[in-house]
């Protein structure tokens, strides 16, 4: 039997990746609009975590300048950024995301890693008839 050629493997193990839903998209920057104004850009969209509630799509945000004083403007700025934004995003996502996770952090951190020194808020939605709807997290 012949081993399988390097470029072989690569696109075996993509399509396996791919099959199992897991997924990490990197940082497109896209820029979304919110309430308060602040400048927010997409960081990526992480699939491949699972949260409480099963399939969990986590949409990170590089919001710069955020402050701790800033939460209560930052937990508006996370709903409109879920309504506008992650909502229309998790169509044909597999499996189905059960909830939504928005964060904003004023500096990139990589996904799971501690990060005390950073400014990182968050907050859980559940998508019920196209809107997303808060939950306590």
């Amino acid at each position: 039997m012949r081993p399988f050629a390097p470029a072989k493997v690569l696109v075996l193990m993509s399509a396996l990746a791919l099959a199992a839903g897991c997924k990490e998209e990197s940082a497109d920057g896209e820029q979304v609009e919110v309430p308060s104004g602040r400048e927010l850009r997409l960081i990526d969209i992480i699939t491949n975590a699972p949260g409480p509630e099963g399939a969990t799509a986590r949409f990170r945000f590089l919001a710069p300048g955020l402050q701790p004083a800033d939460a209560e403007a930052a937990a508006e700025d996370m709903q409109a950024a879920c309504d506008s934004f992650a909502v229309g995003r998790i169509g044909g996502m597999v499996p189905a995301p059960q909830q939504i996770v928005i964060s904003f952090a004023d500096t990139v951190v990589p996904f799971g890693e501690p990060a005390p020194d950073v400014v990182q808020f968050f907050e859980s939605y559940r998508v019920e008839n196209g809107a997303c709807i808060w939950e306590v997290f």
